[in-house]
């Protein structure tokens, strides 16, 4: 049996400012971007160049799921997004005023950086250790 992770779904407040930002400001790629209902999209986003798990953009229906925009672990680091040039993908983070929760810092595992989403998730930006 094969299994792999396809999807991770993320509440945002509305589709087209999520798209904005994760294409516009952290350089993802738009995958799909479909019309289920008036009020209803199927909109996937994932890192350019990305073969694994990609960001489902689920639009918050209701007051509960409102709630949990920006804190769907509680203040934790959500998202892991490695990378293979941490100084350029840090560099734009910077560029576009994203907010550094955690300067970089060389861990055993890897350099890493804490950020904020437009909505405050948090997100470890990772270049693995070699």
């Amino acid at each position: 049996m094969n299994q792999r992770l396809a999807h991770i779904a993320i509440v945002v407040s509305d589709y087209d400012e999520a798209i904005k930002y994760y294409t516009g400001k952290l350089n993802f790629t738009l995958v799909e971007d479909t019309s289920l209902s008036d009020t209803k999209r199927w909109v996937i986003v994932k890192p350019k160049g990305s073969e694994g798990c990609s960001l489902l953009l689920a639009k918050a229906a209701n007051e509960e799921q409102k709630s949990r925009i920006g804190n769907q672990t509680g203040g934790r680091v959500f998202l892991f997004l490695h990378t293979d040039n941490f100084e350029t993908d840090y560099r734009n983070l910077l560029d576009n005023q994203i907010e550094i929760v955690r300067t970089p810092q060389k861990e055993e595992y890897g350099t890493v950086a804490v950020f904020k989403d437009l909505y405050g998730n948090l997100w470890d930006l990772i270049e693995p250790a070699e």
